[in-house]
Formats: structure tokens, C-alpha cells, sequence
């Protein structure tokens, strides 16, 4: 495997996950896209927001574990070296990453739609 092909790793993804990768896109381009918008609208980042994000975003990394787990054919007992247990922390770390921005999107919009003072 010579060449890093963007199409096979789709096409793994998508055996892997079924419908749920489309799910998950989604969720990915609308939730950073509503995060970019709102930081354009607030001219910022509100501390407050972001740190009630960051807590959920805990438990969206172990929700990313979990599917991890469900969707692939080894479990977390079967890790044996380095790459198998940084590729477990880049699930976690990009499952919390993902929930913090969606629920800091959420969050943000709402207060804004409802007038709100953040």
C-alpha cells in the first residue's frame, strides 16, 4: 500500500459504520459549521459555555469508545502496543473534541435565538 487513497478509507469507514457514518458526518460538517458561525456572531469564545462543553465532551470520548468498540472486532483487552493504544486515546481525544464543539454550538445558539445574556 504505496498510496494513502482518501476513497478506501471511506469505503472502510462506511462497512465498518453502515448508516451511521452518514449520522456522523452530518453531525461533524453542521455542528462545526454552526460553531464557526457562532464564533463569528459572538466575536468569541464564552468561558462559562466552554467549560460546561469540555465536562459533556467527557462522556461523548467514552461514548466514542464504546462504538469503537461495538463497530470494530477486538475490544480494548486485545491492545498490545503503542499504536494500538494511541489510536484508543485519538478516539477518546477526538470523541471529546467533537461533543465539546457540538454541545458548545448548541448551547451558544440557543442562548442567542432566546436573546439571552450569555
Amino acid at each position: 500500500m504505496k498510496d494513502l487513497d482518501p476513497l478506501i478509507f471511506f469505503a472502510v469507514f462506511q462497512e465498518m459504520l453502515g448508516p451511521l457514518l452518514w449520522i456522523l458526518l452530518v453531525l461533524v460538517i453542521g455542528g462545526t459549521a454552526a460553531f464557526l458561525i457562532l464564533l463569528i456572531k459572538e466575536k468569541g469564545i464564552v468561558a462559562k459555555r466552554l467549560v460546561r462543553a469540555e465536562l459533556v465532551g467527557l462522556a461523548g470520548g467514552v461514548l466514542a469508545l464504546v462504538l469503537m468498540a461495538k463497530v470494530s472486532s477486538s475490544g480494548f483487552t486485545d491492545a498490545g502496543g503503542p499504536a494500538d493504544w494511541f489510536l484508543i486515546a485519538l478516539v477518546f481525544g477526538l470523541g471529546l473534541i467533537g461533543t465539546a464543539i457540538l454541545v458548545y454550538a448548541a448551547a451558544g445558539w440557543k442562548t442567542l435565538l432566546s436573546g439571552q445574556k450569555s
